[in-house]
């Protein structure tokens, strides 16, 4: 139990330095016109929403500017957390990490803990258990923009139950064998994913294993020779560019079956908190991780029989078209989706990958071509103004045999992702409250 464990603020815990507790820049010293493309990058809330860190998709801003922002510089060990707009994200800056330097954006807060008396780990798991966060979230102004009443105030009055350092480790460790583990599968699927995305451009956009062979080329690297045996030896102009010789150029929309989605009612309890996966925009993974599992509603058989929803395979590409067009997921598990997405499945012979790699290929072109006076808004009639070559079937199979092994390495790896993470949340607040005790054998010796 956490008898004995001292009650401390996070300010009694936080180094004896100035800007051990910093809130990011306020105001106009930091705006969006002083953002670049390169150069130190600048931490958001999408930096601590996905794990600890997420070391990517910054903005960022020149040296110089950054220079003038040193107090709001994040060092490795630096707890972070955002305090206006999706509260309740929590990260920890990492040893190893991509760039030199990081400054905090104008949303996010910083503690620089003392380790002698609190690890950053430790809190970093504090803030995140039910008991963190209940903390934050009573004291969120409910005016505007979410965010923390006194935020800074706030964190430094924050009191939690600190046990000897010696156990903090103890416990932190075991949490952290989990999010190792989920963060190493998220690597490997960024991988994956690479691999898989890069053989269809490959084929289907450079079209680089019918050049080769028009270069006399016998074989093409990942390519069965029966799938090169099939290829033409030219490429001819047509609408979009040169294509294969012979290969049909066809309207995006007839390589698909599109699929609507819907909303049960609200206010009928009877359609909602079942046992189908609703899928909404928000449940979509990150990019690399493709597959979705499950999703944060779910509705009722007679939730799907009394709406426009329908439940759609697994395989199955969910694409958002309205607000943010689109984002993509791979269904994982039989799930129902709501109206603002498509979801699309492969016709007259076309498999999952393609379609999902092809509509992901064509994001960019499906969101210039959106309209809509108060959303962005994707309709049926904006697949088929887009124009695609269909490749002969035999090839179509050819690169669903290849990347299918790439896919459901993937998906397995969300699958025990989704198992560690659930087993993280039991273990979390029994440990960080000391109710359920780590066993002092297993601590090693330099931590006591």
């Amino acid at each position: 139990m956490s008898d004995g464990w001292a009650l401390k603020t996070i300010a009694e815990c936080a180094l004896d330095e100035p800007y051990a507790t910093q809130i990011g820049p306020f105001g106009k010293a930091l705006m969006a016109e002083q953002y670049t493309s390169s150069g130190v990058p600048v931490l958001r809330g999408v930096n601590v929403n996905r794990g600890r860190f997420h070391d990517d998709d910054f903005v960022f801003i020149s040296e110089s500017t950054a220079d003038a922002l040193s107090k709001f510089e994040s060092f490795p060990g630096d707890v972070l957390l955002v305090h206006k707009g999706t509260l309740g994200q929590i990260g920890l800056m990492p040893s190893k990490r991509r760039h030199q330097r990081y400054i905090m954006g104008n949303s996010m807060l910083r503690v620089r803990c003392d380790p002698s008396v609190l690890l950053p780990e430790f809190l970093y798991y504090w803030l995140s258990s039910p008991q963190g966060q209940d903390y934050l979230f009573s004291r969120v102004s409910q005016v505007g923009v979410p965010q923390l009443q006194r935020p800074l105030t706030t964190l430094r009055e924050a009191q939690l139950r600190v046990p000897p350092v010696h156990v903090q480790s103890a416990i932190t460790s075991r949490l952290e064998v989990l999010d190792d583990t989920i963060e190493l599968n998220q690597r490997m699927n960024h991988n994956l994913e690479r691999l898989a995305r890069l053989i269809f451009e490959a084929w289907f956009v450079d079209f680089a294993p019918v050049r080769a062979k028009a270069e006399g080329a016998t074989s093409f690297p990942g390519m069965s020779s029966d799938a090169f045996e099939s290829l033409p030896t030219e490429l001819v102009d047509a609408q979009i560019g040169p294509v294969p010789a012979g290969w049909d150029l066809v309207p995006l929309s007839a390589l698909l079956m599109l699929h609507g989605g819907g909303t049960p009612k609200r206010d009928i309890a009877a359609y909602w908190n079942g046992s189908v996966p609703w899928f909404s925009v928000r449940d979509a993974p990150a990019d690399s991780d493709v597959w979705v599992i499950d999703t944060a509603e779910r509705i009722t058989d007679d939730g799907v029989r009394n709406s426009a929803a329908k439940v759609l395979p697994p395989g199955t590409t969910v694409i958002s078209a309205r607000g943010t067009v689109g984002r993509l997921a791979l269904i994982g598990t039989p799930m129902a989706i709501n109206q603002s997405c498509y979801g699309a499945q492969g016709a007259d012979g076309v498999g999952d990958y393609f379609v999902y790699f092809s509509l992901q290929h064509a994001a960019a072109e499906l969101r210039r071509h959106t309209h809509g006076s108060v959303f962005d808004t994707i309709t049926r009639a904006t697949f088929d103004s887009l124009q695609r070559v269909r490749p002969p079937q035999e090839l179509l199979q050819a690169f669903e045999d290849t990347v299918a092994p790439y896919m459901l390495a993937l998906r397995n790896n969300c699958l025990q992702s989704k198992t560690l993470g659930a087993l993280r949340d039991i273990l979390l607040p029994e440990l960080i409250s000391g109710a359920m005790r780590v066993p002092e054998t297993g601590v090693a010796d330099g931590d006591q």
